[in-house]
């Protein structure tokens, strides 16, 4: 398998599933700006959005969207228990954990990254991402990880979507659960891992 990726964005979800699920993958960078792989190759055909991940399952055959490439990753280690198994109840809570992450707090992050966005504009998806983070403290007050006792991919996206409001300036003071939960996640072993290869550290 090869991740394509580019450091710190939500590429960074799928690499650290798959550190925690011990499956050999190679990593090829992705320059954003110029949609050319480490390579040299037009990611733009391996990808025609342009956006990582990306994950070359084999030749001729890559997967797109990091909540699916993460579900695929889970099931192809079962072991790890990072997904429940399909078909159950769980599987759907999952599901429904990775959609909130996707559509309501990364893209909610999206338009803070636009230079040309408004001040006023940003401060209303702050406050947004403020009310979704209030929906996730209440729920981490009582749960170690979003699907309980157990780190699933989904902990792995909201980590990796949440590490954005540092570099952001966005304080997380008011959720103490969230940050309990971001400190428990950093020090995975995997997550670390994951992290010192793409050259960064966990954002206050």
């Amino acid at each position: 398998m090869k991740l394509y990726y580019s450091p710190g964005v939500c590429s960074l979800a799928p690499h650290i599933a798959l550190r925690e699920a011990g499956i050999a993958f190679e990593l090829e960078k992705v320059d954003i700006s110029t949609r050319r792989t480490a390579g040299g190759e037009d990611f733009r055909a391996i990808n025609p959005n342009g956006y990582v991940p990306a994950l070359e399952i084999e030749p001729g055959f890559v997967l797109t969207e990091g909540p699916a490439i993460m579900q695929l990753v889970a099931d192809k280690a079962p072991g790890a228990q990072l997904a429940p198994a399909n078909g159950t109840p769980a599987r759907y809570q999952l599901q429904s954990w990775l959609n909130f992450i996707t559509s309501e707090i990364h893209k909610g992050f999206s338009p803070l990254f636009k230079p040309a966005m408004p001040e006023e504009a940003k401060a209303l998806f702050v406050e947004g991402l403020g009310q979704r983070f209030d929906f996730v403290e209440r729920h981490l007050s009582q749960n170690d990880y979003l699907m309980g006792e157990r780190f699933t991919v989904a902990d792995a996206y909201l980590f990796v979507t949440t590490n954005w409001a540092g570099y952001l300036g966005i304080k997380l003071d008011r959720w103490p659960a969230l940050q309990a939960f971001r400190a428990r996640v950093a020090g995975r072993p995997a997550v670390q891992a994951a992290m010192a290869a793409e050259g960064l550290k966990a954002a206050a």
